[in-house]
Protein backbone atom coordinates (compact mmCIF):
# COMPACT_ATOMS: atom_id res chain seq x y z
CA UNK A 1 0.00 0.00 0.00
CA UNK A 2 2.98 2.13 0.67
CA UNK A 3 3.91 2.45 -3.06
CA UNK A 4 0.77 2.92 -4.43
CA UNK A 5 0.56 5.98 -2.03
CA UNK A 6 4.00 7.27 -2.71
CA UNK A 7 2.97 7.09 -6.78
CA UNK A 8 0.15 8.83 -6.43
CA UNK A 9 1.60 11.23 -4.40
CA UNK A 10 4.32 11.96 -7.16
CA UNK A 11 1.87 11.76 -10.29
CA UNK A 12 -1.49 13.27 -8.31
CA UNK A 13 -0.24 15.25 -5.59
CA UNK A 14 -3.47 17.55 -5.51
CA UNK A 15 -5.95 14.21 -5.22
CA UNK A 16 -3.54 13.48 -2.40
CA UNK A 17 -4.67 16.99 -0.52
CA UNK A 18 -8.07 17.01 -1.85
CA UNK A 19 -8.43 13.55 0.25
CA UNK A 20 -7.00 14.29 3.37
CA UNK A 21 -9.01 17.53 3.55
CA UNK A 22 -11.73 15.64 3.31
CA UNK A 23 -11.10 12.69 5.49
CA UNK A 24 -10.19 15.44 8.26
CA UNK A 25 -13.96 16.86 8.01
CA UNK A 26 -15.79 13.73 8.14
CA UNK A 27 -13.40 12.43 11.26
CA UNK A 28 -13.64 16.09 12.79
CA UNK A 29 -17.70 15.78 12.48
CA UNK A 30 -17.26 12.04 13.67
CA UNK A 31 -15.68 13.09 16.39
CA UNK A 32 -18.03 15.84 17.39
CA UNK A 33 -20.98 13.76 16.47
CA UNK A 34 -23.17 16.81 15.93
CA UNK A 35 -21.44 19.96 15.05
CA UNK A 36 -22.15 22.94 13.46
CA UNK A 37 -20.75 24.29 10.25
CA UNK A 38 -19.13 27.79 11.46
CA UNK A 39 -17.64 25.98 14.35
CA UNK A 40 -16.40 23.06 12.24
CA UNK A 41 -14.63 25.60 9.92
CA UNK A 42 -13.27 27.88 12.63
CA UNK A 43 -11.63 24.46 14.41
CA UNK A 44 -10.29 23.26 10.87
CA UNK A 45 -9.01 27.00 10.02
CA UNK A 46 -11.19 27.03 7.01
CA UNK A 47 -13.35 29.95 5.06
CA UNK A 48 -17.10 28.91 5.92
CA UNK A 49 -17.41 29.22 1.93
CA UNK A 50 -14.91 26.46 1.39
CA UNK A 51 -16.21 24.09 4.23
CA UNK A 52 -19.94 24.59 2.84
CA UNK A 53 -18.25 23.25 -0.77
CA UNK A 54 -16.82 20.28 0.33
CA UNK A 55 -19.87 19.64 2.84
CA UNK A 56 -22.07 19.77 0.30
CA UNK A 57 -20.12 17.67 -2.14
CA UNK A 58 -19.77 14.74 0.78
CA UNK A 59 -23.55 15.28 1.50
CA UNK A 60 -24.20 14.19 -1.88
CA UNK A 61 -21.98 11.11 -1.80
CA UNK A 62 -24.30 9.78 1.37
CA UNK A 63 -21.43 10.12 3.54
CA UNK A 64 -22.82 13.38 6.00
CA UNK A 65 -26.48 14.14 7.02
CA UNK A 66 -27.14 17.44 7.56
CA UNK A 67 -30.43 18.78 10.38
CA UNK A 68 -31.18 22.14 11.53
CA UNK A 69 -29.17 21.37 14.42
CA UNK A 70 -25.91 20.38 12.73
CA UNK A 71 -23.84 18.06 10.63
CA UNK A 72 -23.47 14.35 11.16
CA UNK A 73 -21.61 11.81 9.68
CA UNK A 74 -23.97 8.91 8.30
CA UNK A 75 -23.77 5.41 8.56
CA UNK A 76 -21.77 5.36 5.33
CA UNK A 77 -19.62 7.87 6.12
CA UNK A 78 -18.67 6.00 9.49
CA UNK A 79 -18.02 2.88 7.24
CA UNK A 80 -15.66 4.97 4.96
CA UNK A 81 -13.85 6.27 7.81
CA UNK A 82 -12.98 2.52 9.16
CA UNK A 83 -11.93 1.32 5.53
CA UNK A 84 -10.03 4.26 5.12
CA UNK A 85 -8.01 3.96 8.52
CA UNK A 86 -5.01 2.23 7.39
CA UNK A 87 -4.73 4.18 4.45
CA UNK A 88 -4.49 7.33 6.11
CA UNK A 89 -2.23 6.42 8.80
CA UNK A 90 0.22 5.88 5.63
CA UNK A 91 -1.47 8.87 3.54
CA UNK A 92 -0.22 11.49 6.45
CA UNK A 93 2.72 9.97 7.40
CA UNK A 94 1.63 8.70 10.84
CA UNK A 95 3.22 5.35 10.41
CA UNK A 96 6.83 6.60 9.45
CA UNK A 97 6.38 8.93 12.50
CA UNK A 98 5.67 6.28 15.09
CA UNK A 99 8.39 4.21 13.61
CA UNK A 100 10.86 7.08 14.33
CA UNK A 101 9.90 7.18 17.95
CA UNK A 102 9.34 4.34 18.38
CA UNK A 103 13.31 3.92 17.45
CA UNK A 104 14.51 7.43 18.55
CA UNK A 105 12.92 6.52 22.43
CA UNK A 106 12.95 2.52 22.82
CA UNK A 107 9.07 2.88 23.47
CA UNK A 108 7.11 -0.80 22.18
CA UNK A 109 4.49 0.79 21.05
CA UNK A 110 3.63 4.53 19.48
CA UNK A 111 0.62 5.56 18.10
CA UNK A 112 -0.04 8.98 16.82
CA UNK A 113 -3.34 10.89 16.06
CA UNK A 114 -3.17 13.76 13.52
CA UNK A 115 -3.07 17.53 14.28
CA UNK A 116 -2.32 19.54 17.37
CA UNK A 117 -4.30 19.61 20.65
CA UNK A 118 -2.90 22.84 21.65
CA UNK A 119 -5.07 24.39 18.69
CA UNK A 120 -7.94 21.95 18.28
CA UNK A 121 -9.97 20.39 20.53
CA UNK A 122 -10.65 17.57 18.05
CA UNK A 123 -7.11 16.79 18.24
CA UNK A 124 -7.57 16.26 21.98
CA UNK A 125 -10.86 14.12 21.33
CA UNK A 126 -8.91 12.24 18.96
CA UNK A 127 -6.08 11.97 21.55
CA UNK A 128 -8.59 10.67 24.24
CA UNK A 129 -9.94 8.08 22.25
CA UNK A 130 -6.73 6.82 20.71
CA UNK A 131 -5.54 6.36 24.27
CA UNK A 132 -9.05 4.36 25.45
CA UNK A 133 -8.73 1.73 22.71
CA UNK A 134 -4.84 1.22 24.01
CA UNK A 135 -6.54 0.50 27.56
CA UNK A 136 -9.18 -1.89 25.99
CA UNK A 137 -6.33 -3.53 24.07
CA UNK A 138 -4.07 -3.95 27.22
CA UNK A 139 -6.16 -4.70 30.04
CA UNK A 140 -6.20 -7.92 31.74
CA UNK A 141 -8.93 -9.47 33.65
CA UNK A 142 -9.04 -8.64 37.68
CA UNK A 143 -6.49 -6.41 37.13
CA UNK A 144 -5.75 -2.62 39.30
CA UNK A 145 -5.79 0.09 36.83
CA UNK A 146 -4.23 3.23 38.40
CA UNK A 147 -5.02 6.49 36.25
CA UNK A 148 -3.23 9.57 37.17
CA UNK A 149 -5.46 13.31 36.72
CA UNK A 150 -5.68 15.63 34.38
CA UNK A 151 -7.62 17.12 30.60
CA UNK A 152 -6.47 14.46 28.37
CA UNK A 153 -6.98 11.61 31.07
CA UNK A 154 -10.40 13.16 31.17
CA UNK A 155 -10.75 12.10 27.74
CA UNK A 156 -9.24 8.80 27.89
CA UNK A 157 -12.38 7.76 30.78
CA UNK A 158 -14.86 9.90 28.46
CA UNK A 159 -14.32 7.02 25.70
CA UNK A 160 -13.98 3.85 27.84
CA UNK A 161 -16.44 1.50 26.54
CA UNK A 162 -16.91 -2.22 28.55
CA UNK A 163 -15.23 -4.90 27.93
CA UNK A 164 -14.88 -8.23 29.66
CA UNK A 165 -11.26 -7.54 31.12
CA UNK A 166 -12.27 -3.92 32.04
CA UNK A 167 -15.78 -5.07 33.96
CA UNK A 168 -13.22 -7.40 35.96
CA UNK A 169 -10.81 -4.47 36.68
CA UNK A 170 -10.29 -2.54 39.66
CA UNK A 171 -9.79 1.36 38.80
CA UNK A 172 -7.82 3.08 41.90
CA UNK A 173 -6.04 7.08 41.42
CA UNK A 174 -2.31 6.88 41.28
CA UNK A 175 -1.68 9.86 43.06
CA UNK A 176 -3.96 12.13 45.94
CA UNK A 177 -5.60 15.40 44.57
CA UNK A 178 -3.83 18.80 43.24
CA UNK A 179 -6.52 21.05 44.35
CA UNK A 180 -7.91 21.93 40.79
CA UNK A 181 -10.85 20.81 38.57
CA UNK A 182 -12.85 18.46 40.27
CA UNK A 183 -13.65 16.63 36.55
CA UNK A 184 -9.29 16.48 36.59
CA UNK A 185 -9.07 14.93 39.14
CA UNK A 186 -7.28 11.58 39.71
CA UNK A 187 -10.37 10.47 41.85
CA UNK A 188 -13.13 11.86 39.51
CA UNK A 189 -11.56 9.80 36.40
CA UNK A 190 -11.14 6.67 38.39
CA UNK A 191 -14.61 6.38 38.98
CA UNK A 192 -15.50 7.70 35.56
CA UNK A 193 -13.56 4.94 33.76
CA UNK A 194 -15.07 2.45 36.26
CA UNK A 195 -18.57 3.49 35.38
CA UNK A 196 -18.21 3.43 31.63
CA UNK A 197 -16.59 0.05 31.83
CA UNK A 198 -18.61 -1.29 34.30
CA UNK A 199 -15.80 -1.55 36.41
CA UNK A 200 -15.17 -1.57 40.02
CA UNK A 201 -13.24 1.79 41.72
CA UNK A 202 -11.52 2.82 44.66
CA UNK A 203 -10.82 6.41 46.03
CA UNK A 204 -8.13 8.19 48.03
CA UNK A 205 -9.19 11.22 49.44
CA UNK A 206 -6.23 13.21 50.62
CA UNK A 207 -4.31 15.99 48.58
CA UNK A 208 -1.24 15.00 46.57
CA UNK A 209 1.19 18.10 47.61
CA UNK A 210 1.69 17.50 51.45
CA UNK A 211 5.10 18.57 53.26
CA UNK A 212 7.00 15.64 54.90
CA UNK A 213 5.72 15.37 58.55
CA UNK A 214 1.74 15.29 57.12
CA UNK A 215 2.73 12.98 54.54
CA UNK A 216 4.71 10.58 57.27
CA UNK A 217 1.34 10.73 59.58
CA UNK A 218 -1.11 10.46 57.30
CA UNK A 219 0.43 6.93 55.58
CA UNK A 220 0.01 5.56 58.98
CA UNK A 221 -3.71 5.81 58.67
CA UNK A 222 -5.12 2.37 58.29
CA UNK A 223 -7.67 3.59 55.81
CA UNK A 224 -5.10 5.33 53.79
CA UNK A 225 -2.05 2.76 54.03
CA UNK A 226 -4.48 -0.05 52.58
CA UNK A 227 -5.49 2.07 50.04
CA UNK A 228 -1.89 2.60 48.82
CA UNK A 229 -1.37 -0.58 48.78
CA UNK A 230 -4.09 -1.42 46.48
CA UNK A 231 -2.49 1.07 44.55
CA UNK A 232 0.96 -0.11 44.16
CA UNK A 233 -0.33 -3.28 42.85
CA UNK A 234 -1.54 -1.82 39.78
CA UNK A 235 -0.73 -3.97 37.16
CA UNK A 236 -1.46 -0.56 34.46
CA UNK A 237 -0.94 2.62 34.56
CA UNK A 238 -2.47 5.48 32.83
CA UNK A 239 -1.11 9.11 33.09
CA UNK A 240 -0.05 11.89 30.78
CA UNK A 241 2.41 14.33 30.97
CA UNK A 242 3.02 18.06 31.62
CA UNK A 243 5.52 20.70 31.19
CA UNK A 244 7.80 21.02 34.56
CA UNK A 245 7.04 25.13 35.32
CA UNK A 246 3.45 25.19 34.45
CA UNK A 247 3.00 22.16 36.86
CA UNK A 248 5.22 23.23 39.40
CA UNK A 249 2.84 26.55 39.72
CA UNK A 250 -0.03 23.99 39.82
CA UNK A 251 1.03 22.31 43.13
CA UNK A 252 2.13 25.66 44.80
CA UNK A 253 5.12 24.84 44.79
CA UNK A 254 7.64 27.70 46.46
CA UNK A 255 9.51 29.72 44.43
CA UNK A 256 12.61 28.92 45.54
CA UNK A 257 12.42 25.29 44.33
CA UNK A 258 10.63 26.53 40.81
CA UNK A 259 14.10 28.68 40.37
CA UNK A 260 16.29 25.54 41.86
CA UNK A 261 14.05 23.10 39.20
CA UNK A 262 15.14 25.98 36.21
CA UNK A 263 18.48 25.44 37.02
CA UNK A 264 18.61 21.29 37.01
CA UNK A 265 17.31 21.66 33.53
CA UNK A 266 13.58 20.30 34.45
CA UNK A 267 11.57 19.72 31.55
CA UNK A 268 8.90 17.65 32.42
CA UNK A 269 6.63 16.13 35.14
CA UNK A 270 5.05 12.82 35.17
CA UNK A 271 3.19 11.15 38.66
CA UNK A 272 5.00 13.73 40.77
CA UNK A 273 8.50 13.13 39.44
CA UNK A 274 10.62 16.28 37.56
CA UNK A 275 12.73 15.07 34.60
CA UNK A 276 15.58 16.51 32.93
CA UNK A 277 15.93 16.40 29.11
CA UNK A 278 17.71 13.01 29.51
CA UNK A 279 14.82 11.37 31.51
CA UNK A 280 17.00 12.12 34.79
CA UNK A 281 15.00 12.68 38.19
CA UNK A 282 16.14 15.78 39.19
CA UNK A 283 13.25 16.29 41.73
CA UNK A 284 10.65 14.99 43.30
CA UNK A 285 7.99 15.88 46.10
CA UNK A 286 5.82 13.82 48.49
CA UNK A 287 2.71 12.34 47.29
CA UNK A 288 0.40 9.98 48.28
CA UNK A 289 0.16 7.02 46.20
CA UNK A 290 2.62 5.37 43.42
CA UNK A 291 6.61 5.82 43.58
CA UNK A 292 9.34 5.61 41.68
CA UNK A 293 9.98 2.12 42.15
CA UNK A 294 6.33 1.05 41.74
CA UNK A 295 6.13 2.09 38.34
CA UNK A 296 9.35 0.55 37.47
CA UNK A 297 7.46 -3.03 38.22
CA UNK A 298 4.42 -2.10 36.72
CA UNK A 299 3.65 -4.32 33.50
CA UNK A 300 2.03 -1.83 31.27
CA UNK A 301 2.68 2.09 31.49
CA UNK A 302 0.68 3.96 28.94
CA UNK A 303 1.56 7.64 28.52
CA UNK A 304 -1.15 10.12 26.84
CA UNK A 305 0.04 13.51 25.87
CA UNK A 306 0.45 15.66 23.03
CA UNK A 307 0.33 19.32 21.74
CA UNK A 308 3.44 21.22 20.09
CA UNK A 309 4.03 22.93 23.62
CA UNK A 310 4.41 19.40 25.14
CA UNK A 311 7.17 17.81 22.80
CA UNK A 312 10.25 18.09 24.70
CA UNK A 313 8.48 17.08 27.60
CA UNK A 314 6.90 14.19 26.36
CA UNK A 315 10.47 13.22 25.02
CA UNK A 316 12.21 13.98 28.44
CA UNK A 317 10.00 11.36 29.84
CA UNK A 318 10.52 8.93 27.29
CA UNK A 319 13.47 8.72 27.68
CA UNK A 320 13.15 7.47 31.71
CA UNK A 321 12.50 4.66 29.78
CA UNK A 322 9.28 3.00 31.83
CA UNK A 323 6.59 3.80 29.37
CA UNK A 324 5.43 0.69 27.09
CA UNK A 325 2.90 2.58 24.85
CA UNK A 326 2.99 6.49 23.54
CA UNK A 327 -0.33 7.69 22.66
CA UNK A 328 0.86 11.19 20.95
CA UNK A 329 -0.18 13.83 18.32
CA UNK A 330 1.23 14.72 15.11
CA UNK A 331 3.10 18.21 16.46
CA UNK A 332 4.21 16.79 19.64
CA UNK A 333 5.46 13.75 17.44
CA UNK A 334 7.49 16.24 15.25
CA UNK A 335 8.51 18.59 18.34
CA UNK A 336 9.98 15.12 20.26
CA UNK A 337 12.19 14.46 16.77
CA UNK A 338 13.45 17.79 17.05
CA UNK A 339 13.77 17.98 20.04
Amino acid sequence: MRSVLDIQKQLLPDLMDIMRKRYTILQHIMISRVVGRRTLASSLDMTERVLRSEVDFLKAQGLLEIESYGMRVSSAGQELLEAMEPMVRELFGLSELEDRIRERFAVDQVVVVPGDSDTSPFTKIALGRAGAAQVRKMASKDGVIAVAGGSTMSEVANHLTPTPHLKASLFVPARGGLGESLDFQANTIASTMAKKTGGQYRLLHVPDHLGEEAYLSLIQEPNIKEIIGVIRQARMLIHGIGEASLMAKRRKIDQATIEALQQEGALAEAFGYYFDKNGTVVHKVPTVGLKLEDIQKTEVVIAVAGGRSKGSSIAAVMRFGHNHVLVTDEAAAFEMLNH
